[in-house]
């Protein structure tokens, strides 16, 4: 027997014409949160001395503004590109109202990549360990995010019989809730991953190591779920088989492996600044 989808509304609280959604909730929890546990990361280096270009809890502070312009313009530009050029070419001003929904990951995750590559130039901080400790934090909006897609009931999964399928509004057979897998997966499970390796110094202290096993391990996990997922009715599958999302997983696949390999081939360690007797 099917689960039917609880009557959820997709306000945390309406006064009058204005109100909070559950999407925008989930958004600030995500970077509240990811920002106070980088802050724990950055005070963690601070305190066992590792390299003087490690950014501080200072740099990441600053860093939390850029970061949400990239994750905001990111995420929507990748989507008005990956997924419906057409429309949005067509209709330019639609690209703007960002409370219409459309939102990509991995446009986002270019947006982030972009800004980190900006701030760690002007604050002459290792961009490699930037991007280790952002992205050890990066699970957790993740989570958040795909907890909000539930609540909204949006982006479910195909057609299914397991006993756990939901029948969700709009729909007469039970699907998959692919977004609670991959809350589970990408933001649970790899937070736990990263949190572990980020605090083995074989693996925390060389740069970019973190970095290539959160592209790997998000690409595999949403390239899974992608196969019980619903395709994005505009774009189908290609070939038959294969979603947009797998798609674009695939060269995180290979740039997070490759990038693994490479830092760990190469003995990129960090080391902590002499000590000198006062």
């Amino acid at each position: 027997m099917a689960l039917q989808f609880p009557e959820i509304s997709p306000f945390v609280f309406q006064i009058g014409g204005f109100g909070v959604r559950w999407y925008a909730l989930a958004y600030l929890a995500g970077f509240i949160l990811g920002w106070r546990y980088s802050l724990s990361l950055a005070a963690k280096d601070e305190e066992e001395g590792t390299a003087s270009n490690s950014p501080t809890r200072t740099h990441i502070d600053d860093f939390l503004s850029w970061a949400i312009v990239g994750v905001l313009l990111g995420g929507r530009l990748g989507y008005v590109f990956f997924y419906q050029p057409s429309f949005f070419m067509a209709n330019p001003l639609e690209i703007i109202k960002i409370w219409h929904g459309g939102m990509s990951f991995h446009g986002g995750a270019l947006g982030v990549i972009t800004a980190m590559i900006l701030f760690s130039h002007f604050r002459k901080v290792s961009l490699f360990r930037l991007s280790d400790i952002i992205c050890a934090a990066v699970p957790i909006g993740l989570f958040f995010g795909r907890l909000a897609n539930f609540v909204n009931a949006e982006l479910y999964g195909r057609v299914t019989t397991v006993p756990w399928g939901m029948i969700f509004p709009g729909q007469t057979l039970p699907r998959h809730p692919s977004q609670i897998y991959e809350a589970l997966l990408e933001g649970l499970v790899l937070f736990g991953v990263l949190a572990i390796l980020i605090r083995k110094p074989a693996f925390k202290d060389r740069p970019g190591f973190i970095s290539g096993a959160f592209l790997f391990g998000y690409g595999m996990m949403r390239g899974l779920v992608e196969f019980v997922r619903e395709p994005d009715s505009y774009l189908g599958l290609f070939a038959g088989w294969i979603s947009m999302g797998q798609i674009l997983c695939l060269p995180m696949i290979l740039v997070g492996a490759a990038l693994m390999v490479f830092v760990s081939r190469k003995g990129m360690v960090l080391s902590a600044p002499a000590k000198t007797n006062a």
